[in-house]
């Protein structure tokens, strides 16, 4: 069977170029002739632009209602935010007024955004340590009733999350006597809720990891642990990252959670409910809302962008695969 010209092209390509390179090259361009044949159409590109156009829209209204003076927002003279484009009417009090305090009892919004990290950054870690770990055992352990135990684990996303609302919160503070008006309740509540999907998600990348490169740090004396810090985590980083990401803005964006096991009360409250609370009891300061919409997402954005690359890393993974 004779060589096709292409091929042997190709073959010439590769005779000045070293041994390792030649492996590199072979290895990795059909691989990557095949992702960029699936993701660069000009339909798809055409379409996901039109859906990116229309996905910002809202978010671009509501940046230029921020800045808009409140009789333009609220009132008989409101009008729609693309008219602040013909009447050039601007402001930076909204912004003042949203991060200012409103009373002894409402501290002001930075006091929140505090607040909000403060669950959030222990809650992410809580989960990408737990979920990380239980995946590896489901996928790489050896013991009876593993298969069982993760599928126990997968259905419990089932469960809708406010039926088991009022017997955690019980079991808190009636059983395990957690003090109230704490971050200790909003952690383990938060954990407990992002364990299920985490394990699923992780579980799914590293079950696909190379099984000769376990085997080989078995074959060396690596155990568990070893294998799990210097191998699995190393290795499971774009997945990580992305849990990272979703579960940073799924707990962030919270306000059910927030309001059962915070208690209420200002020194622990997210943003999210002097979001709700903002606007007053009538709605008279509705106009800060787009202001302080805008300040609360001034974190997730940096974390998003920080981590974005590892993000598109891990969406990508299972299709660089060979």
């Amino acid at each position: 069977m004779t060589a096709t010209p292409a091929r042997d092209e190709a073959d010439k390509a590769l005779v000045g170029l070293p041994l390792g390179e030649k492996g590199l090259h072979a290895a990795d361009e059909p691989i990557m002739r095949r992702v960029k044949t699936k993701l660069t159409s000009p339909f798809a590109t055409a379409a996901a632009l039109i859906i990116a156009a229309i996905w910002t829209v809202p978010t671009f209204g509501l940046f230029v209602q921020s800045f808009r003076p409140a009789a333009k927002q609220v009132g008989p003279r409101s009008d729609g935010w693309w008219n602040a484009f013909f009447d050039g009417q601007f402001t930076f009090k909204n912004y003042v007024d949203a991060t200012a305090a409103a009373g002894s009892q409402s501290p002001n919004l930075s006091q929140y955004l505090i607040n909000s990290t403060a669950i959030v950054i222990p809650v992410t870690l809580f989960v990408l340590v737990l979920a990380s770990m239980a995946a590896y055992i489901f996928a790489w352990g050896n013991f009876r009733g593993r298969h069982a135990m993760f599928i126990f684990v997968f259905a419990l996303q089932i469960v809708p999350l406010q039926m088991a609302l009022i017997p955690l919160l019980q079991l808190f503070t009636q059983v395990l006597q957690l003090p109230a008006g704490s971050y200790t309740q909003l952690w383990i509540a938060h954990t407990i809720f992002g364990l299920p999907l985490g394990i699923f998600l992780l579980h799914n990348f590293i079950s696909e990891i190379p099984g000769e490169v376990i085997e080989a740090a078995r074959v060396d004396g690596a155990g568990h642990t070893t294998i799990f810090w210097r191998i699995i985590l190393p290795l499971s980083v774009p997945a990580l990252a992305s849990l990272a990401i979703f579960q940073f803005l799924w707990v962030w964006n919270d306000l059910l959670v927030a309001l059962v096991f915070s208690g209420g009360t200002p020194d622990v409250a997210p943003i999210t409910q002097r979001l709700a609370e903002i606007s007053g009891t009538r709605g008279a300061r509705d106009y800060l809302n787009p202001a302080a919409a805008f300040v609360s997402i001034i974190i997730p954005l940096g974390v998003f962008f920080a981590l974005q690359r590892y993000f598109v890393r891990g969406l990508l993974a299972g299709g660089l695969k060979g």
